[in-house]
C-alpha cells in the first residue's frame, strides 16, 4: 500500500511554488524542494526550528492556539510582496500567501506559507516628477498589486491592461497658481476618472501629476475604448480657482498584457509610459495604445482621438 504521507510530500515537492508548513509554535515541519531552490536553505537547515533571520517575513506573524466556532475559518493573511534574504546573503523579492490551518473543531493547528519569486518592484518605471511621501506610499502599495496581478497572469490567470495618465495642465498650473491649486485640480481629475472605473478596477497616484489604472479589459481594442472614455470624463470636470474656470485634459498611455509572452512587467509599464508621453507630445487631450511589440515601437502606436 502506498504511504499517504510519502505521497503527500511527493506532491508538495512537485509544486513550482515554495511550500513551508509551520507548527503551532512557528517551527518548520515541512520545506519543499522549490522552497530550497528559492531561498538556498535545504530542509535540514530549517526543519524543527523557526526560520532564520532574513526569512521570517515568509512566516505567519503569530500562531495562537485559539478555538473558533466549528464550521468557521480564521482569516487568511493577504498576499504580499516581501523581501526575503537568500542563504548567500542577497535579497530575493517574493510573493507570499499565508494560510492558517485548523482542525474540524476550529482550533488552530499551524500554518502554511506559499511563495514564489517576484520580479523586483524596484525596477518598475516611476513618474516623471518627484512625489510627496503620501504619493510614494500609495505607489508602493500599487506596485505590489501590479506585481501580483502580473504574476497571476503569467501563471494562466486573466489578462489585464494598464493606463498611465498624465494631467496636461498640472505643471503650468503649479507654476502660475501654486501647489494648492494644483492639488485641488488633481483631486478634481481623480474624482472625474473614478466615475468611469469598473468595479474590479483600481486607480492610484503614480507620480506627482500622474495617475495609474489597473484595468481588466479583454483585449487592446476594448482597453483603447476605455481609455478614450476616461479622457472624455476628465474633459468634463468643472474646475474653478478663484473664479477662473480652468479646462482640464489628460494624456493617457495604455498597454495590454499578453502581446509578447516574454514581456516583463517593467516592459509592460514602460510601453504604457511611452504611449502617455507620445500623447502629451502630440498636444495632450488624447489616449494612445502601445503596440504589442517592443516598448521602443511606441511611435507606431494607434491613437484614440478625443471625441
Amino acid at each position: 500500500m502506498i504511504d499517504r504521507t510519502e505521497l503527500l510530500e511527493a506532491a508538495l515537492d512537485s509544486l513550482p511554488e515554495g511550500v513551508a508548513l509551520f507548527g503551532t509554535e512557528g517551527e518548520v515541519i515541512f520545506w519543499n524542494q522549490a522552497a530550497q531552490g528559492i531561498t538556498g536553505y535545504a530542509a535540514m537547515d530549517v526543519l524543527a526550528q523557526t526560520l532564520p533571520e532574513g526569512l521570517e517575513l515568509l512566516q505567519v506573524e503569530e500562531i495562537r492556539n485559539e478555538a473558533v466556532p466549528g464550521g468557521t475559518t480564521l482569516p487568511e493573511s493577504r498576499r504580499a510582496v516581501v523581501r526575503a534574504r537568500h542563504k548567500l546573503g542577497h535579497g530575493i523579492p517574493v510573493i507570499k500567501r499565508v494560510l492558517v490551518l485548523h482542525d474540524g473543531l476550529g482550533e488552530r493547528i499551524g500554518a502554511v506559507a506559499l511563495f514564489h519569486p517576484a520580479e523586483s518592484v524596484d525596477a518598475l518605471p516611476q513618474g516623471e516628477n518627484g512625489a510627496d511621501k503620501g504619493v510614494e506610499e500609495s505607489r508602493g502599495d500599487f506596485e505590489e498589486r501590479l506585481q501580483m496581478e502580473f504574476d497571476d497572469f503569467t501563471r494562466g490567470g486573466p489578462t489585464f491592461g494598464v493606463l498611465w495618465i498624465g494631467v496636461d495642465q498640472a505643471e503650468e498650473l503649479r507654476k502660475t497658481h501654486g501647489g494648492g491649486a494644483c492639488n485641488a485640480m488633481l483631486e478634481k481629475v481623480r474624482h472625474a476618472l473614478a466615475q468611469g472605473l469598473r468595479p474590479t478596477e483600481e486607480m492610484g497616484r503614480w507620480g506627482e501629476d500622474e495617475f495609474f489604472v489597473l484595468a481588466h479589459e479583454r483585449n487592446a481594442e476594448m482597453l483603447a475604448m476605455h481609455a478614450q472614455t476616461l479622457a472624455g470624463l476628465a474633459r468634463t470636470a468643472d474646475f474653478r480657482w478663484w473664479g477662473d474656470r480652468i479646462s482640464l485634459t489628460v494624456s493617457i498611455g495604455a498597454a495590454q498584457a499578453g502581446g509578447d509572452a516574454a514581456e516583463t512587467l517593467v516592459q509592460l509599464l514602460e510601453r504604457a509610459r511611452q504611449a502617455m508621453q507620445m500623447s502629451a507630445r502630440a498636444g495632450g487631450n488624447r489616449a494612445m495604445v502601445a503596440a504589442a511589440s517592443a516598448p521602443t515601437a511606441a511611435a507606431e502606436d494607434s491613437t484614440c482621438s478625443p471625441s
